[in-house]
Formats: C-alpha cells, sequence, structure tokens
C-alpha cells in the first residue's frame, strides 16, 4: 500500500527532554521498542548504530499497542509511522520530538487475487495510496 517515514513520540516532558539535537539526544534515552522478529525494529537498529544512539530500551513488544499505552504512561519514547503519527498523538496524549525518513515503516494489503478485483479490496488500496501515503 505504501510507506513512510518514522516519528519518535513520548509524553510532553520526554519529548521537551529529547527534542534538543535530535537524533543524538536519542542516546541514553528510555525506548519502548518492537521486538527483534518486526522489520521496524531492525531498521531502528540499523539506524541507531549509523547515527551512533544507543538506547535504553525500557520495554519491548509484540503489540504495538500495548507499546503506545506504555508510552503514553510515560515509560519511555517510541517509534510509530509519521503517516498515523497525529492520530497516535491525539489518542495517546503524546508529542512528536523527532522524524526519520532513513528509517521505514511499510504497510502491506495481502490477497489471494493477483490482480485485485474485490470492489472493498480496490477501494481500501487506492484510498491508501491516494490518502493516506498520497
Amino acid at each position: 500500500l505504501g510507506e513512510c517515514g518514522v516519528s519518535i513520540l513520548g509524553t510532553k516532558d520526554l519529548a521537551d527532554s529529547y527534542r534538543q539535537r535530535f537524533p543524538a539526544s536519542l542516546d541514553g534515552a528510555p525506548f519502548l521498542l518492537p521486538t527483534s522478529t518486526a522489520a521496524l525494529r531492525r531498521e531502528l537498529d540499523h539506524w541507531f548504530d549509523a547515527e551512533d544512539i544507543r538506547p535504553a530500551v525500557v520495554g519491548e513488544f509484540d503489540d504495538s499497542a500495548l507499546l503506545k499505552v506504555f508510552g503514553e504512561a510515560g515509560v519511555g519514547v517510541f517509534p510509530a509511522p509519521s503517516a498515523i503519527e497525529r492520530e497516535i498523538a491525539q489518542q495517546y496524549g503524546v508529542k512528536r520530538l523527532g522524524r526519520t525518513d532513513e528509517v521505514t515503516a511499510r504497510f502491506y494489503a495481502i490477497s489471494v487475487e493477483r490482480k485485485l478485483k474485490h470492489p472493498a479490496v480496490v477501494a481500501i488500496s487506492e484510498a491508501a495510496r491516494e490518502g493516506l501515503f498520497g
């Protein structure tokens, strides 16, 4: 369906603490991350290495909603797809402290059909390409 950069979000206090000098400010920051089996985590780990960032990993999650709940509680900062950053910030009361296009979140629609035919699937695919990632 598309891809986008990644935003780093946290409570107002955490965002204020780590926003300045982003991304270098993330070195030692308390981080909530997806588990190492997630594609996003592997991309983040490569980015951390390239930027010489050593985050303090305070939680690893398979469930992105649970990760956001811990972020909302102020346990640490966390990554989220930039395309839905506004909705996440509104729902969880968090702020963006930085954004990078060097790490990407990718979204897929999986279908058994080689060519999309079902009107609902076609509509979802087109809406994502035009509205969310356009």
